[in-house]
C-alpha cells in the first residue's frame, strides 16, 4: 500500500518552505512576551495560514465528511464563542483570522494550530477519545495556542534561521513529502530537531494553552475532567504513536508538571461523576476508525470486532462495534453484511435522540451503497425535512442526484433552496457548493451551476480552478440569451471572476 505523507509532516514542510521567502513582517531583536506575537502581523500569519491550506485541501488524507465535520463542529462553536466571551479572542482576531478544521485520514493522535487560525485534527484523535469533552479538551488547548499568539511567537523565532539551515531543511522536508525512507538520510540531528519545532511550543506556552484552554472548556459547558481524561489516553499513545511522524507529544510535550498542574485546577472545581463512554461518541470514534483505514485487512479486521456479540459489552462499546462493523463492510462493498450488521446495531437500545439519529443516518448510507435511493429519502425527508440538518441534507441531495429523474422529483426543489440557505450561511461550505451545482445543472439552470462550481473552487483556495469556471459561466452568459434574474447572477460572476485573478495573482507573486 502507498504511503501517505501525514498531514503534520506537510504542515512542517511548507512552514519550513515559507520561512526560505523573504519575511513579510519586521522582525525585532528579541522575542516579544509570551503569546504576544508582536513580531509578524495578523495580515502576515494568515496569508502563511492560508498558503499551508491550500496544500492541506490537495492532500490525499483532506477528508470531507458531513457525520464527523457535524460532530467537530457541535464541540468547536462553544469553544470560540466561550473564548470571545472570555476576552481571549479578540473581536478583530476573530474577524482577520479563518477559525476553520481541517479533518485529516491519519491514525496518529494527533492535533495541530496552523497560523491564520485554521486547525488540523487526525482521524486517530476522534478513534480514541471516550467523552466529547476529551476532544473539546484538545480543541480548546489548540484554540489557546493560536488566541494568545504562540505561533505567531514561534514563527518569529525560527524566522531568525540562516539561510543555509533553511535550505537543508527545505531539501530534507521536500525528500520527507515524497519518501520517508530515503528522507532518513537528509533528515539527521538538529536538522530534523529543527523541522520538528515547527510545530513545538516552549514549556511555558504549553502551561499557559493548558491555563486559557481549561477556562475556555469550562466556560463553553464542558466537563473539565476532558483534560485529564486526554492526559491520559496521550501518554499511552505515546508509547505505540511515536513513529517520527510528529505525533501530537513530539509538538506538544506532556510533562509531569503540566499533569500535576491540571489536576490541581480540577480539584478546585465542583467534582462532577465521571460519565461513562457515550454511546454517540462510541459510533463516532468508530466511524473515524474506519475512514482512517483503507487496507482490505484492517476493514475485514472491524468487521470482525468481537464486541459485537459480547455479552459483557456495555450498550455504547456494542453501538460502537456494530457501527464500525457496518461501515466496514460498506467500504468493503459488501452491502449483504452491511445490512445484517446494521440490523443488529437498530436492535441497540440508543441512549439519546442523538445516537437514534447516527444509526438512521447510517441506514440510509447503506440504502445509497444499495442504490435504493428512494428509500434514502424515506428515511431522511421527515415532517422536519424543510431544515434538514447538514449531514442529512447531504445524504438527501445525493439520493436525489441519482435518482432516474432527478429534477421531478419532489424533493428537488426543497433541497436546491436548502442547499442554498446552507452556502449562504457557510459560504466557505465547498461540499455544499458542489452538490448545489450538480442540482442545478440537472434542473437546467448552467449559469448558476456554474457560478456554483467555482464558489467550490473558491472554498479550497483553488484559484486557477475557481477562474476557470468562473470564466465558463462568464462566456455562457456572453453567448446565451439570459432568463429574468440572470443579469444579476452574470454580474456577480464578473466579480468573482476579478478576485479569483487578484488572488490567483497574488499567489503567483509569492512563488
Amino acid at each position: 500500500m502507498k504511503h501517505k505523507v501525514p498531514y503534520a509532516r506537510l504542515v512542517a514542510t511548507l512552514l519550513v518552505a515559507s520561512l526560505s521567502l523573504p519575511p513579510v513582517w519586521a522582525q525585532p531583536n528579541v522575542l516579544p512576551g509570551l503569546g504576544n506575537g508582536e513580531g509578524i502581523s495578523l495580515s502576515a500569519e494568515r496569508k502563511l495560514g492560508d498558503r499551508i491550506a491550500r496544500e492541506l485541501y490537495r492532500d490525499p488524507d483532506y477528508l470531507e465528511d458531513p457525520v464527523l465535520d457535524d460532530y467537530i463542529q457541535r464541540l468547536w462553536a462553544p469553544l470560540v464563542k466561550a473564548a470571545a466571551a472570555r476576552g481571549e479572542l479578540s473581536p478583530e482576531l476573530q474577524e482577520r483570522f479563518a477559525w476553520r478544521i481541517l479533518l485529516g485520514r491519519d491514525r496518529s493522535v494527533n492535533a495541530f494550530a496552523l497560523p491564520g487560525g485554521y486547525l488540523g485534527v487526525h482521524l486517530g484523535l476522534i478513534a480514541v477519545v471516550s467523552s466529547n469533552d476529551e476532544l473539546a479538551s484538545v480543541l480548546a488547548h489548540e484554540l489557546s495556542h493560536v488566541t494568545q499568539r504562540h505561533i505567531a511567537r514561534s514563527m518569529d523565532d525560527q524566522a531568525k534561521m540562516t539561510p543555509l539551515l533553511i535550505g537543508s531543511l527545505i531539501l530534507g522536508a521536500l525528500a520527507a513529502s515524497k519518501s520517508p525512507q530515503s528522507a532518513q538520510a537528509l533528515i539527521v540531528g538538529g536538522q530534523a530537531a529543527a523541522i520538528q519545532s515547527q510545530l513545538s511550543y516552549s514549556r511555558d506556552m504549553e502551561r499557559e494553552a493548558d491555563r486559557v484552554g481549561f477556562g475556555v472548556l469550562t466556560d463553553a459547558g464542558f466537563d473539565p475532567q476532558g483534560f485529564v481524561g486526554m492526559f491520559a489516553k496521550l501518554q499511552q499513545a505515546a508509547g505505540v504513536n511515536d513513529s517520527g511522524n510528529f505525533p501530537y507529544l513530539r509538538s506538544h510535550p506532556l510533562t509531569t508538571e503540566r499533569i500535576a498542574d491540571m489536576q490541581a485546577r480540577l480539584q478546585l472545581e465542583s467534582p462532577t461523576p465521571r460519565a461513562p463512554t457515550d454511546m454517540v461518541q462510541a459510533m463516532l470514534a468508530g466511524r473515524a476508525r474506519v475512514l482512517s483505514q483503507n487496507g482490505v485487512e484492517a476493514l475485514r479486521a472491524w468487521t470482525q470486532n468481537n464486541l459485537t456479540t459480547s455479552a459483557q459489552a456495555t450498550p455504547a462499546q456494542k453501538a460502537g462495534a456494530l457501527y464500525a462493523a457496518t461501515l466496514a463492510h460498506l467500504q468493503l462493498r459488501d452491502t449483504v453484511a452491511a445490512e445484517r450488521t446494521w440490523q443488529a446495531l437498530s436492535q441497540v437500545p440508543a441512549a439519546t435522540p442523538e445516537a437514534q439519529r447516527l444509526v438512521t443516518l447510517l441506514r440510509a448510507e447503506v440504502a445509497a451503497k444499495q442504490e435504493r435511493f428512494d428509500v434514502v429519502l424515506q428515511l431522511l425527508m421527515t415532517q422536519d425535512s424543510d431544515k434538514l440538518k447538514r449531514p442529512e441534507l447531504m445524504a438527501a441531495a445525493q439520493a436525489v442526484l441519482r435518482l432516474p429523474h432527478p429534477p421531478a422529483h419532489p424533493a428537488s426543489s426543497q433541497l436546491t433552496q436548502q442547499l442554498r440557505d446552507q452556502v449562504a450561511l457557510a459560504p466557505l461550505d465547498a461540499q455544499a457548493w458542489n452538490t448545489l451545482a450538480s442540482l442545478l445543472a440537472l434542473q437546467g439552470q448552467p449559469l448558476l451551476s456554474l457560478r456554483a462550481e467555482g464558489e467550490a473552487q473558491m472554498a479550497r483556495m483553488d484559484w486557477t480552478g475557481a477562474v476557470d469556471r468562473f470564466r465558463a459561466a462568464q462566456d455562457w452568459a456572453k453567448n446565451k440569451r439570459l432568463q429574468p434574474g440572470d443579469q444579476i447572477e452574470a454580474s456577480i460572476v464578473d466579480t468573482r471572476l476579478r478576485q479569483a485573478q487578484a488572488l490567483l495573482r497574488e499567489m503567483q507573486l509569492e512563488r
